[in-house]
């Protein structure tokens, strides 16, 4: 079986730096027949997450691989953009039994190179999912987000109906994600965001996805929150916190925290530090853990990995998980690498800038 697709194309770069600055569209010949126990695949949507921009960067831990082909093609080491991603199989090598020709994958190796309109793949780097029952946005972005959110909310502490956890950065795809994965549990969630004109209108949002309470940062500052916290929770202990902000705004959610709770963190958007008063860990026997998917992926079975994508798909079947707020950026076939090249950087400038109150999927288009 031979690919069909007539030509290819990448968004890629070979030194790190701004993406609105280092990023470049490059086109490259259609794939040869895959190698044994791999596949080609065409991806048909890959998100912009913040990680890979600060992959892109140079400031993240996971540093990708040259993609050797394309860097043969150009005499220099070749990286290109993007983690996670939804593809569809074209074409299977010798002694691949589990993928036939349009089955949906996804990535499960780290720092894949999802940006681009095909690629070969390992078998051992790519797990089947199934199409009945999930949209293309759902598949696309199931692999970070929502398996983060799963996992800060089960790993850390056994939560049972009617507990209750708080975070902040609510409205982040993975705190949205908490939101609806905790009111499928039945717990109860209250949600900090930052203020901004059209505040109501996202509290809204949260409350239709499950959300119990939504509290902005500035409410959050309010000495008065406290009690009304302690009337919402009927005096119960929160167990969790849930972190992806750091700053003063953590410091002051952790005071919310009940005796013997945890504290989940996964990210540090603000850039400050996390403080937390000693008191917490000597009277209220706080403990705090730091969480990263990546490190829980290569931690992990295959099996307890197909494991958590079942759970997740079943979760979104049932109508509990719903598709990110999403828009699709179409790299079109038909546009030259310098108008391509001209559009992913305007878009990563724009993106940079916080111009986009939506995930942003990216599809890059087969060429010719």
């Amino acid at each position: 079986m031979s690919s069909v697709l007539a030509g290819n194309r990448a968004i890629i770069y070979s030194t790190n730096g701004d993406p609105a600055r280092v990023l470049s569209a490059f086109s490259f010949p259609e794939l040869p027949p895959p190698p044994p126990n791999s596949a080609n695949i065409r991806f048909l949507l890959a998100p912009i997450n913040p990680a890979d921009i600060n992959v892109i960067e140079g400031v993240y831990p996971a540093r990708p691989e040259p993609d050797v082909s394309l860097s043969q093609a150009k005499d220099h080491p070749l990286f290109v953009g993007g983690n996670e991603g939804l593809g569809k199989v074209m074409d299977v090598g010798e002694g691949v039994v589990d993928l036939q020709k349009d089955d949906w994958v996804v990535m499960t190796k780290a720092q894949s190179g999802t940006w681009a309109s095909a690629k070969n793949i390992a078998l051992s780097d790519v797990l089947k999912v199934p199409k009945q029952g999930l949209s293309e946005a759902q598949a696309a972005t199931i692999t970070v987000n929502p398996a983060t959110a799963y996992n800060i909310v089960h790993d850390f502490t056994q939560l049972v109906e009617g507990d209750w956890i708080v975070q902040n950065g609510a409205n982040s795809a993975v705190g949205q994600a908490v939101i609806q994965i905790a009111a499928a549990k039945g717990y109860k969630t209250i949600n900090f965001i930052r203020d901004r004109d059209d505040v109501e209108l996202l509290k809204q949002h949260l409350e239709l996805l499950g959300a119990t309470h939504v509290v902005t940062y500035d409410e959050l500052s309010d000495k008065s929150l406290r009690t009304k916290v302690k009337t919402w929770t009927g005096g119960k202990d929160i167990r969790l916190g849930l972190n992806c902000v750091s700053g003063k705004t953590t410091t002051l959610m952790a005071r919310l925290l009940g005796n013997n709770a945890h504290l989940v963190s996964y990210g540090a958007m603000s850039r400050e530090p996390l403080s937390l008063p000693t008191s917490l860990f000597i009277f209220k026997n706080l403990t705090c853990h730091g969480f990263w998917q990546t490190r829980w992926y290569s931690d992990k079975s295959l099996e307890q990995r197909q494991e958590l994508l079942k759970t997740l798909i079943a979760l979104m079947r049932d109508g509990k998980l719903r598709d990110p707020d999403h828009e699709v950026f179409t790299i079109g076939g038909a546009e030259s690498d310098v108008g391509a090249s001209g559009k992913i950087r305007d878009l990563l400038a724009r993106l940079g800038q916080g111009m986009y109150g939506k995930k942003v999927l990216l599809r890059v288009e087969e060429t010719g």
